[in-house]
């Protein structure tokens, strides 16, 4: 009887030690990401923020990075089908370029908003530019107010939709935009790219 228990209980140890070393993958889709302890607070710039956006237009996915590679994606949606460079306030386009976040705030309508620094030089550049040479009316003004913003909360389906409804900004489901904001710092880069 005792060499029997002596048994089992070896047959259990050894099961125990080669679950002990499984490796536990690091990297993970947003949606099943569990929710982050810790918030990291950020008010400028910091050299040890470790992380960069990539809002890619054309896939309809956010993807963070940090110094190891990929990080998180997260499926998004804007405010127009056309998907081109915004030209001007109004015409719900999201703008292309390169850009950071500047402010982190809670929206009194859609919670969790990343606000980033548009229109910055760059795009003041291209906005003068086009309307030098006549593409956009004289009388137009560039808009400003683009964010990385959640969707409401009972309205998560238009992401799942690819339904385009923001007046240029980019919005991610209400849960997952929780779960970025809780991690993104500010200064932040943020590439937005067809």
């Amino acid at each position: 009887m005792n060499f029997t228990r002596f048994f089992q209980i070896s047959i259990l140890a050894s099961g125990l030690a080669m679950v002990s070393f499984v490796p536990v993958p690091r990297k993970k889709n947003a949606a099943k990401k569990p929710a982050k302890q810790q918030v990291k607070t950020v008010v400028k710039d910091s050299v040890r923020n470790p992380y960069y956006i990539i809002v890619d237009k054309s896939e309809y996915e956010l993807y963070v990075y940090d110094d190891e590679g990929w990080y998180a994606t997260y499926p998004i949606v804007f405010g127009s089908k056309d998907l081109s460079d915004k030209m001007r306030e109004g015409d719900k386009r999201t703008p292309d370029g390169s850009f950071k976040v500047v402010l982190k705030k809670i929206h009194k309508k859609w919670g969790p908003e990343l606000l980033l620094d548009y229109p910055n030089p760059t795009s003041m550049q291209k906005f003068n530019e086009r309307k030098a040479k006549g593409l956009i009316p004289k009388t137009a003004r560039i808009g400003d107010g683009i964010a990385i913003h959640a969707t409401r909360p009972q309205e998560e389906w238009t992401v799942d939709n690819f339904y385009n409804w923001t007046d240029g900004c980019v919005s991610v489901k209400y849960t997952e935009m929780k779960d970025l904001y809780s991690y993104i710092p500010v200064g932040t880069p943020v590439t937005i790219r067809q």
